[in-house]
């Protein structure tokens, strides 16, 4: 494994335990600013706004990188979040929090350079492999995040913003000291019109081959926004779980993610194919889903851990799948397009579950469950039917 490789998975990581560090007590916080006990609308918008301003900012920056060069624009979004962390460990009220996290949103949209980085320094045919570790750097970080998030928020509720700033300040020297530039930038035209974050969607979506994908790619984007919205409300209002529980379960995901994406995605990908290897996941995240619907003991979030995991493994064969449609001077655009794209379902994703929610917190909050199955089903078809664009050809080009 390359030099670059490990620091920008190492980046990863560490970007990945510092947003980790606040799910298990960004309600706790909430309820603690605004003096109410049911904040589940407000908690959904506020991850709404996050999801925009990754939205708004992923395609501006794989545009920019495309242009600059790929370090630059990661050291500046690593900075940024170190001192917007830093903001918000001492936000006085609400709207300086919220604020505080429509920026890390925007610093946040950095992954997509990060991931256009990998793309730079792999061959082709082990792209599905190193999304695979990036994946399971991510879910390392979610071992470590929300654990230490829990115990901390255990200890003072804002102290893990603190070590969020920590952590990013410690990325940025990374950056700065050993991660070289997998990609200098190109001396082009370079207008306003290329950081509109709208273009980039025009440009992928002109594709026709590939709109399908795209389709199914925003689709599991936003079912899989329910868990980041309402894992933390309905393990609080099923079980009375603590953030220090809480953040153990997510830790505790975060284990088998990891071993999942680090030793299945890619395996999976070259035996089964792509299509199939989605459709593997997807069949293992649906049993996971209903039962967790349907049974009620909290020992059974944790056998049903391990299962959520094999889910995960779809996600790098979609990504390898669409990075061979393009050439590559524009994987930093794509890059930034998926990113985006995974943000509008962000977007939209926690207004809608949190209103379901509220609907069945009550009488049946594992309800919430089943209208992910069902959203699931929806894409099936879309995936078993979707024709040429499932298979891997030369890439189109530039539009």
């Amino acid at each position: 494994m390359s030099k670059a490789l490990v620091v920008i998975l190492l980046s990863v990581t560490l970007d990945a335990v510092g947003i980790g560090l606040i799910f298990p007590i960004l309600p706790g916080l909430l309820r603690e600013l605004t003096g109410t006990a049911d904040i589940s609308v407000l908690y959904g918008a506020i991850l709404a706004g996050y999801a925009l301003m990754l939205f708004l900012f992923a395609p501006i920056l794989g545009v920019l990188s495309d242009r600059f060069g790929r370090r630059p624009i990661l050291m500046i979004a690593m900075a940024g979040a170190a001192i917007d962390y830093l903001i918000m460990t001492f936000a006085p009220n609400v709207e300086i929090l919220v604020i505080g996290r429509l920026i890390a949103g925007m610093t946040a949209a950095s992954m997509a350079v990060a991931t256009a980085y990998i793309t730079d320094i792999t061959e082709e045919k082990k792209r599905a492999q190193r999304f695979g570790f990036l994946g399971a750097s991510f879910g390392i970080g979610f071992i470590i995040g929300p654990a230490l998030g829990g115990v901390l928020g255990e200890i003072w509720l804002r102290a893990p913003f603190l070590a969020a700033a920590m952590l990013n300040a410690l990325n940025f020297a990374l950056a700065l000291f050993l991660l070289p530039e997998s990609r200098p930038g190109k001396k082009k035209k370079f207008g306003l019109q290329q950081i509109n974050p709208f273009e980039p969607l025009k440009w992928a979506l002109a594709f026709s081959k590939i709109r399908p994908l795209l389709l199914v790619f925003v689709g599991m984007a936003f079912v899989g926004s329910v868990y980041g919205t309402i894992w933390v409300l309905f393990t609080e209002d099923r079980y009375g779980w603590s953030a220090g529980m809480v953040g153990l379960s997510l830790a505790l995901y975060g284990l088998f993610n990891t071993a999942s994406q680090a030793l299945l995605a890619g395996p999976a990908s070259a035996w089964l194919g792509e299509k199939r290897t989605i459709l593997f996941g997807l069949s293992f995240e649906v049993a996971a889903l209903i039962a967790l619907a349907y049974f009620g003991q909290w020992w059974v979030i944790f056998i049903l851990l391990p299962i959520f995991a094999l889910g995960d493994i779809g996600g790098p064969a979609l990504q390898s799948l669409l990075t061979s449609k393009v050439s590559e001077e524009m994987q930093g655009q794509l890059q930034g397009v998926l990113m985006s794209l995974a943000s509008i379902s962000a977007i939209i994703g926690p207004l809608f579950f949190t209103q379901i929610y509220a609907l069945l917190r009550v009488e049946w909050p594992g309800g919430i469950w089943l209208v992910a199955v069902a959203l699931y089903a929806v894409l099936v078809p879309m995936i078993v039917f979707g024709g040429s664009a499932w298979h891997r050809k030369e890439p189109p080009g530039q539009k």
